[in-house]
């Protein structure tokens, strides 16, 4: 007679006390996490507004157009960066969508928290990738206008999009 029993599995203690490790390590990782996932959202969106106003100027170096790259309200170029921006060759009224303009990209809204802004209402790029007189900075600052995470692109005269290497970067409010 073999009085010998063997258990196989977890029992109630145990599988109790996994528990509860496992909810309190969740717990403290959660911030963490949160923090990396906005990180990873702002590099994404800012890193698509810079490849979209570097495809402007090629494309207005390529075609001999002016491209114009702005926020579109009801035709003509708005403040209203959050909502998402156009890119169309601007040969008629200077940033406004005219019948003989031509749509090359658009940029969808980005989330509804974060905050992005450029100090005019439209970039332009001359035919010779020119960023004569719409230069200066865009700043994208996510959920707050100090968020630690904001970023910003900086576009200088020759129509050279770059990131800024200032630390503390923050939106107007």
């Amino acid at each position: 007679m073999n009085l010998i029993r063997h258990h196989y599995g977890f029992n109630f203690v145990e599988l109790m006390t996994t528990i509860t490790i496992t909810s309190l390590l969740s717990v403290i990782a959660f911030p963490s996490f949160k923090a990396i996932q906005l990180q990873l959202r702002v590099d994404s969106n800012i890193r698509t507004i810079q490849h979209s106003m570097q495809f402007a100027r090629n494309m207005a170096i390529s075609y001999g157009t002016r491209v114009t790259v702005c926020p579109l309200e009801q035709g003509k170029c708005g403040n209203n960066w959050q909502a998402g921006f156009s890119i169309f060759s601007d040969t008629g009224v200077m940033n406004q969508l005219d019948a003989q303009d031509i749509i090359l990209q658009e940029i969808n809204p980005f989330h509804s928290q974060d905050i992005i802004q450029y100090n005019r209402r439209a970039l332009r790029f001359q035919p010779d990738g020119l960023a004569s007189g719409t230069n200066g900075t865009l700043t994208y600052c996510p959920e707050t206008f100090d968020s630690p995470y904001s970023e910003a692109l900086i576009i200088n005269q020759a129509g050279r999009v770059r990131f800024s290497t200032k630390k503390n970067i923050a939106c107007t409010p």
